[in-house]
C-alpha cells in the first residue's frame, strides 16, 4: 500500500523474552528488511506493571535511582523515571515478584515498605504529578508498609509497629496518618492499574492474586481477614472514606497496595490510558499511517485493559489501522477485530516450537515484522 509513508510501534514487552524496547528495535529492523527507507517511530509502552519506568525512560524521561527496601527488607537499587515536574513509578522496581530471593515466595511478610520510599524520592525530586504503576507485586499488605515509608504509623495493642506484610496486619490496634509526608497534599498521585478488584472478599487482592505469591488457601482466608481488619482500623482513624476506598476500583491492585494509594487521595485511572497520555501517543499516533502493538501473549487478559487493547482502541477511534505482534496468540480473528486489531502476528507462526520463540524471540520477531511489511507496505 503506497498510502501507508509511518509506522509507529508502540508494543509492550514479551514477558520473559524481550523488554518493550528491543520488541521495537526488533520490529523495525524486520521492517526496514524490506522497506529500508520506512519511516518507523518507536514508542514502547507498558500498563502500569512492570516494564513501566523503561518505557517512559525510552520516551525520553530521565531515569533516577535510589536505593531502597525490597519486599522483605533487604536493600535494593530501584529506578523512577522523572520529566520535568512529572515522575513514574513502577512499585514492582521496589516491591515487585522479581526482587525476591531466587525460588522464595513470602505471601505472608513481603511488604511494600520500598514503594514508600521510591515515592519518597520522587517527591525529592521535586515532582508534583506522580504516575504510579501498580502491579507484578509480590505483596499483599494493603500498601501499609508504602503508608509506613511515608510517615504513618500501625501499632499493636503494646504501641509497638506490626510486623511488615499482610500477615502481620491481624495484629494491628491502631492506626496513625498524621505524620504523613506533608507534600503528599500538593501532589496529583495518579494510581495507574489494570485491574480494578476491590481491597477483599471473593475478587479482592488476596483471593484473586494470592496464588499467584505463594499463598495457600489459608493464607489467603488469613489474609484477607487481616485485610479486612485493617480497612476497619483505618475507618476508626481517618473516617468512612476508609471503607468506601476498600470497596473502590484498583484498592487490590498489587496486593492492595491501591488502596493505600487511594487512602493517600490517588486517582484510579487503566494503567494503558495513563502511560499513552505519559508517553506522548496522541501526536505520535497522529504522524502515523500503520500502527504495531503487541505483547507476549495475546489472549483473553489482553482485553481487559493490557496494553495492545489500549493502543488498538485509541488507534481505531482515530481511525489508524493496527497489527498485533505476539510470542502466542490465544485469540479468534473476531475477538480481535472487536479489539480494533485488523490482524495477529504470532511467532510460533515462523517457528512453531514455542522453547526455540522463548530463546531466540529477537531475531524471530524480526522475520515476523518483514512478513508484515510485505502484507502491508509492499
Amino acid at each position: 500500500m503506497d498510502s501507508i509513508r509511518r509506522v509507529l510501534v508502540a508494543a509492550d514487552k514479551f514477558k520473559g523474552s524481550l523488554t518493550a524496547v528491543e520488541v521495537a528495535e526488533r520490529v523495525t529492523a524486520g521492517l526496514r528488511r524490506v522497506v529500508p527507507d520506512l519511516r518507523v517511530e518507536a514508542l514502547p509502552v507498558a500498563d502500569g506493571g512492570d516494564g513501566t519506568v523503561d518505557a517512559a525512560v525510552a520516551a525520553g524521561f530521565e531515569r533516577r535511582e535510589i536505593r531502597v527496601a525490597g519486599p522483605l527488607g533487604q536493600e535494593v537499587t530501584a529506578a523512577f523515571a522523572l520529566r520535568g515536574d512529572t515522575a513514574v513509578v513502577e512499585m514492582a522496581e521496589a516491591s515487585g515478584l522479581q526482587r525476591l530471593p531466587a525460588g522464595v515466595l513470602a505471601p505472608l511478610t513481603a511488604s511494600t515498605y520500598g514503594s514508600g520510599e521510591l515515592l519518597r524520592g520522587a517527591l525529592d525530586a521535586g515532582a508534583r504529578t506522580i504516575v504510579f504503576g501498580v502491579g507484578g507485586s509480590a505483596t499483599t499488605d494493603g500498601g501499609a508498609g508504602m503508608l509506613s515509608a511515608l510517615g504513618a504509623r500501625f501499632l499493636d495493642e503494646e504501641g509497638e509497629p506490626v510486623p511488615p506484610g499482610g500477615g502481620g496486619l491481624d495484629g494491628l490496634a491502631r492506626a496513625d496518618l498524621s505524620g504523613l509526608d506533608p507534600r503528599l497534599d500538593s501532589v496529583e498521585l495518579v494510581l495507574a492499574s489494570d485491574v480494578d478488584n476491590p481491597l477483599t472478599g471473593p475478587k479482592g487482592a488476596p483471593a484473586v492474586y494470592g496464588p499467584q505469591k505463594g499463598a495457600s488457601p489459608d493464607d489467603v482466608e488469613a489474609l484477607d481477614a487481616a485485610l479486612a481488619h485493617y480497612a476497619k482500623v483505618l475507618e476508626a482513624a481517618v473516617g468512612v472514606r476508609a471503607a468506601e476506598h476498600a470497596v473502590a476500583p484498583g484498592a487490590g491492585a498489587a496486593g492492595g497496595v491501591g488502596y493505600g494509594a487511594l487512602l493517600l487521595g490517588a486517582r484510579f485511572r487503566p494503567g494503558i490510558e495513563v502511560m499513552l497520555d505519559v508517553l506522548g501517543f496522541a501526536p505520535a499516533l497522529e504522524r502515523a499511517d500503520l500502527v504495531i502493538t503487541g505483547e507476549g501473549s495475546l489472549d483473553e487478559q489482553t482485553l481487559h485493559g493490557k496494553a495492545p487493547a489500549g493502543v488498538a482502541a485509541a488507534a481505531r477511534a482515530a481511525g489508524k489501522e493496527v497489527v498485533a505482534v505476539c510470542g502466542r496468540l490465544a485469540l479468534p480473528p473476531e475477538a480481535l477485530g472487536r479489539a480494533g486489531i485488523r490482524r495477529a502476528y504470532p511467532l510460533t507462526d515462523a517457528e512453531p516450537d514455542v522453547a526455540t520463540c522463548i530463546a531466540e524471540a529477537g531475531p524471530i520477531l524480526e522475520r515476523v515484522a518483514a512478513a508484515i511489511a510485505r502484507d502491508f507496505l509492499t
